[in-house]
């Protein structure tokens, strides 16, 4: 059997598909170099460029095997050279039995230096990252940045974990959330795994830690955390960490761990001006392969959104869906009326009342059958979860309502579950057309429902 098969026209259609349903960029890091192995008229063997394709079958073997199947039939399977035998579902099956410190980290292919648009609000941090990432633990020890949520503390840190996997990828990093890290240790505590916890966050070379801010009344979680963090320290290791104030802001932890904190470099990253909006939006754009027929629509959303980054570019997205769902082209007048749900503006020019937390679980609970009531509830059918999780989502990116707000209105649950809320919404319609346009449908509904209060 040769190396690799001939392209056939089924093959075509379906990497077609694919494009389609996971978006330009994200096809063309991963999905592009997938070569046809074999086909038996029952498996769809694939094998990808070296060393990827256990995290391609983990993150994209649902959605290769939909496509296939779209095109060849509902029975057939996916699988990978290296094992011909095992289908991509499986392998998310066996992928989640493997012991952490096994698997290699996985970092978001979009948070790049590259893709990480500089001003003078993040020039400093950014350098001090690049610096960490091309000379860990030599340069700037520990590295602590610090901002409001949504400007780029998270970008990155990813950026740090990309950069050291493509040029020094013997080079072991972990990137954790203080949740993570927090529900992990209570994990080994009960399970008596604690040794075993502790090799897998103290046995790295670079250690990134996201939301330190969360370790404030976890007395036994903070404990296990300084001792992680001399552990790394000590011995010359890299740590950077994130957080949404500075150090000497963090009242409900120990001074000897603020005090850590601040033996390094501390970089705040303030809001990016006009000109970084703009170029912001034109990158993001770019990478998403979105045809705007105006760039006065750049200026636009520039202008009105000020506060961070997520929001800038989740206007971006708002656009995108409402172009998708009606054909109308990208222009000013797509804009200002999809911005109408961020900022409505009454005809002398003052506002007009924007969305509210209670008419998004309305909008949702509707468009699922649901009453506002279930939403809210402690039910984690799918019917129900799924549908609260886009809720949730929705009120982070369409409100000014806190994390804490947002999770008392959904049954009085904690910021954690928020962020995992919205983590969830992000993974499942970067991968699922159908999920992608269930939010699509309700940032319509929603965009036409401000359009109506605003008349």
């Amino acid at each position: 059997m040769p190396a690799h098969l001939e392209p056939t026209p089924a093959w075509q259609d379906i990497r077609s598909q694919l494009r389609r349903t996971v978006g330009e960029s994200t096809y063309d890091i991963w999905l592009a170099p997938l070569e046809l192995k074999s086909w038996d008229g029952s498996v769809l063997v694939l094998q990808g460029k070296p060393g990827t394709d256990s995290w391609v079958a983990d993150r994209f073997g649902r959605v290769l095997e939909r496509c296939a199947r779209q095109r060849l039939g509902n029975n057939v399977k996916v699988a990978f050279a290296g094992d011909p035998a095992t289908v991509a579902r499986d392998a998310l099956t066996q992928a989640a039995h493997i012991h952490p410190e096994h698997q290699r980290e996985r970092f978001n292919p979009r948070y790049t230096f590259n893709q990480f648009i500089i001003g003078d609000g993040n020039r400093m941090a950014h350098a001090a990252a690049l610096a960490v990432a091309e000379a860990p633990g030599q340069t700037i020890n520990p590295l602590f940045l610090h901002a409001p949520p949504g400007l780029g503390k998270t970008h990155l840190l990813h950026a740090i974990g990309n950069y050291i996997g493509e040029f020094d990828p013997q080079t072991n990093v972990r990137y954790t959330t203080v949740e993570a890290f927090t529900n992990g240790f209570i994990a080994a505590l009960n399970g008596k795994a604690l040794a075993r916890f502790k090799h897998l966050y103290r046995d790295v070379d670079v250690l990134l830690i996201d939301d330190v801010q969360f370790l404030a009344s976890k007395a036994k979680t903070e404990e296990e955390f300084f001792h992680t963090f001399n552990a790394i320290y000590d011995s010359g290791r890299q740590l950077v960490l994130t957080c949404d104030r500075l150090p000497s802001q963090l009242t409900g932890i120990e001074q000897r761990l603020r005090q850590r904190f601040e033996a390094g470099l501390v970089e705040h990253l303030t809001r990016p001006d006009r000109a970084t909006r703009v170029a912001i939006l034109r990158k993001r754009a770019k990478l998403d392969n979105l045809v705007v027929a105006d760039s006065a629509v750049f200026d636009l959303l520039a202008e009105r959104i000020t506060d961070n980054v997520r929001s800038l570019e989740g206007a971006l997205q708002r656009l995108a869906a409402n172009h998708s769902l009606t054909g109308r082209p990208i222009d000013p007048e797509l804009a200002l009326a999809v911005l109408g749900q961020l900022a409505p503006h009454s005809s002398d020019g003052s506002p007009s009342g924007p969305l509210t937390i209670d008419q998004i679980q309305e909008v949702v609970a509707s468009q699922f059958k649901l009453s506002a009531a279930e939403l809210c509830s402690e039910s984690r059918r799918a019917s129900v979860a799924w549908p609260r999780q886009l809720a949730i989502h929705l009120s982070r990116e369409l409100t000014d309502a806190p994390l804490q707000r947002i999770g008392e209105a959904f049954g009085g649950r904690n910021h954690a579950t928020v962020l995992h809320a919205c983590k969830r919404v992000q993974e499942r319609t970067t991968v699922n057309k159908e999920d992608a346009a269930d939010l699509q449908a309700l940032l319509s509904t929603l965009t036409a429902n401000t359009a109506d209060r605003g008349c």
